[in-house]
């Protein structure tokens, strides 16, 4: 490409220059773009893949007073259970067992 001094160029060639020019870079970003955003597809389709599925936690712990408030013994105890704890009753107390634990403990 030859150089050419901008100084000494009339506007009218600047403008058509300048024009050019946009155009040409508008179609790069363009193109850039579209490369761009398939490697984020591509990655992000990765992502998933990589990812294992957890299984569903089951409640452990059932409130008494209020049997739809459960907890699955993961994480902060929930509010209702932590005055429970401190007034003496044990956390196997408010334990939710199915038919089989319950007949094994009778």
């Amino acid at each position: 490409m030859k150089t050419t001094d901008l100084e000494a160029m009339p506007s009218e060639e600047l403008w058509t220059l300048y024009e050019e020019v946009m155009l040409q870079l508008g179609r790069r970003l363009l193109r850039e773009k579209a490369k761009l955003e398939e490697w984020l597809r591509q990655l992000q389709s990765k992502d998933r893949r990589m990812r294992r599925p957890y299984p569903k936690v089951f409640p452990k712990y059932q409130n008494p007073k209020n049997p739809a408030e459960t907890w699955s013994g993961r994480g902060r105890q929930p509010r209702w259970l932590t005055p429970q704890l401190k007034s003496g009753k044990k956390l196997d107390d408010f334990r939710i067992y199915n038919d089989r634990a319950r007949r094994a403990r009778s």
